[in-house]
């Protein structure tokens, strides 16, 4: 088969993820773990694995806890911190980048992970948009297609014509054209909702009579909200099920779970899913269907669908009971013993 040619990478990863607060307060969204590692290490790891010859992060608000991350986990790789110092869209992220790139560019959201082979993106035979079919199209971006080439880009329609929601990976051959029309849109200061929209700048491209195709993506997983980022979670545990497993001894462990090599269990039920970070310590607690970051403590407590953020403490106390036959206990304001 044909290797692609060399090409750069861009990254976003300046957003402050509002929607999950307060774990972003603190912590860069991107550094926050889903199944055995956070969400950028993931994406660093699909760039790697497809050849990505330079990446640039482009890093605002903690960018340092993220260089840092880099450099600890990934010391090898060829990586440029772009700084974008106001959130003026993603388009305005992408644009930060053109002083350093040259030719093939491809672009991978960093609060997304997807399932597919990356490798279609960058054999480079044509400018190319990641989509994924949706049952309710009024909450993304949209494709709509003609000849098999992208003919619009709309944002939240509210009456959509097409099922087919923009993912967040975008290649081109050629990123100078790409880079002209973003410049255009920042001389002109043209903005959608607020913001520098790529694709306004696509749009732009397609216009000009750029062919950009469709690609299908079988699997986009949202790392945006608590409830989407334990999905992914879950998703990922059970993908990465056999590699993952693990006893403990003197605790019971019902897979799928990761648990770091430097984190302490004891007499615990951890899973199914659940992840547990690096220097995190679970004393006499189940938990399930949760993600524990690094250094967190948990003791003698029952959580489920919960985010513990790193370094975070939970306690709970300890129950002495002696109860005998036809006796009922609620120890939750959810009981009611007349039922």
């Amino acid at each position: 088969m044909k290797t692609a040619r060399s090409f750069s990478a861009i990254v976003p990863v300046a957003g402050t993820g509002t929607r999950l607060r307060p774990h972003t307060n603190t912590y860069p969204k991107v550094l926050l773990t889903v199944g055995h590692k956070p969400i950028l290490g993931h994406i660093l790891d699909q760039l790697s694995a497809i050849g990505a010859g330079r990446i640039y992060l482009v890093v605002g608000h903690l960018g340092v806890k993220i260089r840092e991350y880099v450099a600890r986990a990934y010391p090898g790789l060829d990586v440029v911190y772009v700084e974008q110092t106001q959130p003026r869209g993603l388009g305005h992220a992408v644009w930060l980048a053109a002083a350093h790139i040259k030719g093939p560019v491809f672009i991978l959201l960093g609060d997304t992970i997807l399932s597919a082979d990356m490798r279609k993106f960058v054999k480079f035979r044509q400018d190319c948009i990641g989509v994924h079919e949706v049952a309710d199209p009024r909450r993304f971006g949209v494709v709509e297609t003609k000849g098999g080439c992208v003919s619009r880009l709309i944002e939240k329609p509210a009456r959509p014509s097409s099922n087919l929601a923009i993912v967040g990976a975008y290649s081109f051959r050629k990123c100078e054209q790409l880079y002209e029309h973003l410049s255009a849109l920042m001389e002109s200061g043209k903005t959608t909702r607020g913001e520098i929209q790529l694709t306004d700048a696509i749009m732009g491209m397609v216009a000009k009579g750029a062919g950009i195709r469709p690609v299908a993506i079988d699997g986009w997983y949202d790392c945006g909200k608590p409830a989407a980022l334990l999905e992914t979670n879950r998703y990922l545990l059970d993908r990465h099920r056999k590699e993952l497993a693990v006893e403990v001894e003197g605790s019971l462990v019902r897979p799928p779970v990761y648990i770091a090599p430097t984190a302490r269990i004891t007499g615990s039920i951890i899973g199914p899913n659940a992840s547990i970070g690096e220097g995190a310590k679970i004393c006499d607690s189940i938990i399930s269907d949760s993600i524990i970051n690094e250094k967190a403590t948990i003791r003698r407590v029952v959580l489920g669908k919960s985010l513990i953020g790193p370094s975070a403490m939970l306690a709970g106390r300890g129950q002495q009971i002696n109860i005998g036959e036809n006796s009922e206990i609620y120890l939750d304001s959810s009981g009611d013993a007349g039922e």
